[in-house]
């Protein structure tokens, strides 16, 4: 099982409040552990104040405005920036064909300036799981793995990326159960 470029829905009861009701877009899936971004919790702070406390000056003032996103509960302090076409900054991971990571100054630079990637979204911190972990929990039934969308990652509000990405799997989330069926 490897859950890279994949989407990870919170099944209801997880009952984690970092992971409650969460889609995480999964960046890393190894046998040395996991690491993704939660793509439907925003924060109160805007793109505005991370270029701001980074003294990154702002000449496209439509970016400014630009919800940061809690992307997990570790290293709540460093910035991540998930971005499509997948590009070629400072420190980027590509996750796939299409869609990178960064965690450098440059690409926050150039979106400052208007000229970064087509799509981006940016998050504090990130979800990580131990070797072993997070396929322990999936068998747990705390969550339920399927495609992207980049639809959902990137443009849908961020109070309905739950419900559509389980819909993407075929599942009604009104009916999500924790119960594990057994014969």
């Amino acid at each position: 099982m490897n859950l890279t470029n994949q989407f990870l829905i919170a099944m209801p009861t997880l009952a984690d409040p970092n992971f409650h009701r969460t889609v995480t877009y999964m960046c890393a899936h190894s046998d040395e552990g996991a690491m993704g971004i939660v793509i439907n919790r925003p924060t109160e702070l805007r793109l505005a104040d991370v270029l701001d406390q980074m003294s990154i000056p702002v000449s496209d003032n439509t970016v400014s405005d630009i919800t940061v996103l809690q992307g997990g509960p570790v290293c709540r302090e460093r910035g991540f920036v998930l971005h499509q076409p997948a590009g070629e900054w400072d420190s980027t991971l590509r996750v796939s064909d299409e869609i990178g990571i960064a965690t450098s100054r440059d690409i926050l630079s150039e979106i400052a300036e208007g000229r970064g990637p087509e799509h981006s979204l940016i998050a504090l911190g990130y979800a990580g799981w131990g070797a072993g972990q997070l396929e322990q929990e999936v068998l747990d039934n705390a969550w339920l793995s399927g495609p992207i969308s980049n639809t959902i990652l990137f443009d849908l509000p961020y109070e309905e990326r739950w419900a559509s990405a389980a819909r993407l799997l075929g599942v009604d989330p009104e009916r999500l159960s924790g119960q594990v069926g057994h014969a």
